[in-house]
């Protein structure tokens, strides 16, 4: 689950983890309220913010939504000291759609902004923690290149990227606080102030399950503070029934209607911009399953796990949210029988697509227990299945229904 950048910072604040101030706003007239309260705290500089779910906010620009070639502002992230050039950018903003290099062409409609102070620094860093899957252990990312995407750093000036591992039943220990520190070049105020900053954002990091914490920029104030800028915070949905006050945080209309509509019914579903629809039992079957796709020549419409116990629902609910997609003009199901029997799930298929009326070709490969008899009630069911032998074999016929339609 992703939040925006003002709701990260709340949930930083609540660590001492020292951020920009600022007031988030969903509606213009509420903009002289939030310049009221910024200016009781002595705030007199101000950067207003869109809050989308994407990055490269700064270097976006703003359409009107209704005509696209309509350009209303470059950028997303603008500062300024006067106030009516604030509300001049508010007013641009909000409502309009903003597209950068993560959104994509679609874009994203800005509907919260974040009136925020306007920090003097003289370095700006990079901070990010996550899972490293490889060797199982939370890793800290920092780097002297701060306000670039991290990924371009990465391709061109790796050695610029300093790594520490963290081990995960110990937790981060203040001598790593001071090596980063060390290694970022920091000395004096700036060094205390950093290694008691990440002690903080880590424990941030841990007691929230977060996925992923980035800070970019992290800022060197002029008086040697060290200031989150920007925060994005992403958290792991398989412990989300332990923090309510983060699910509270969740903006529907930053998600796609069809993830909305699958979550519901407990399904892992992804859209994507091809064609084939798949139903898969497990995440990394699915990625395999669309891995082959790809090779056969065709393009997968989506990521949908229906986990492990597939069953009729579960197969009907995922016909329904696949068949939303106007796009998908075939769908490959792949399931493998080892929690559930393959003649159960095939049975499950063949009641669901009775009862959603499934129109669009369909392939089906079961392996597992009762795989054979699964092929056989399939075979007699009497609907037009395409029965597959193998995973290569689904990829194939299904792209070879797709050719011939």
């Amino acid at each position: 689950m992703k939040i925006h950048e003002y709701q990260a910072k709340e949930v930083l604040k609540k660590f001492g983890v020292p951020v920009q101030d600022g007031v988030a706003i969903r509606h213009l007239n509420d903009f002289d309220s939030a310049i009221s309260q910024l200016k009781e705290k002595g705030i007199n500089q101000y950067v207003v913010k869109s809050q989308i779910h994407a990055g490269g906010r700064g270097k976006g620009k703003l359409y009107n939504p209704h005509n696209r070639e309509e350009l209303i502002l470059e950028g997303g992230v603008k500062f300024t000291t006067d106030i009516e050039k604030a509300r001049a950018y508010a007013a641009q903003m909000l409502g309009n759609l903003l597209v950068t290099n993560q959104t994509g062409p679609e874009g994203k409609i800005v509907q919260t902004l974040f009136i925020t102070e306007g920090l003097d620094y003289k370095k700006e860093l990079y901070l990010g923690i996550l899972l490293d899957r490889a060797v199982s252990k939370n890793v800290i990312m920092a780097s002297t290149e701060g306000g670039v995407e991290i990924e371009k750093v990465a391709e061109e000036t790796p050695e610029k990227i300093i790594k520490e591992w963290i081990e995960p039943g110990v937790g981060i220990q203040s001598y790593q606080a001071r090596k980063i520190a060390f290694e970022l070049g920091l000395s004096g105020n700036a060094f205390k102030s950093f290694t008691s900053f990440i002690m903080k954002l880590y424990k941030a990091y841990e007691e929230t399950d977060s996925s992923m914490l980035e800070i970019n920029p992290l800022i060197i104030t002029n008086d040697d503070r060290i200031v989150a800028l920007d925060a994005k915070m992403n958290f792991d949905d398989n412990a989300l029934y332990r923090h309510p006050e983060i699910v509270a945080y969740r903006d529907l209309n930053e998600e796609a209607p069809l993830e909305i509509e699958a979550s519901k019914y407990n399904l892992n579903y992804i859209k994507l911009d091809g064609n084939v629809g798949c139903m898969v039992n497990g995440a990394g079957l699915a990625m395999a399953t669309m891995d082959i796709i790809k090779l056969a020549g065709g393009e997968p419409a989506n990521f949908l796990d229906v986990g492990g116990g597939a069953n009729k629902e579960t197969v009907a609910n995922g016909f329904k949210i696949i068949l939303s997609d106007p796009n998908v003009k075939a769908i490959l199901i792949n399931i493998f029988g080892g929690i559930v029997r393959c003649d159960r799930v095939a049975q499950g298929v063949i009641d669901a697509v009775k009862e959603v009326a499934v129109t669009i070709p369909v392939v089906v490969r079961l392996e597992g227990t009762n795989a054979i008899e699964a092929k056989e009630m399939l075979e007699n069911s009497g609907l037009n299945f395409a029965v597959a032998a193998s995973l290569q074999d689904a990829a194939q016929k299904v792209t070879s229904v797709l050719a011939s339609a």
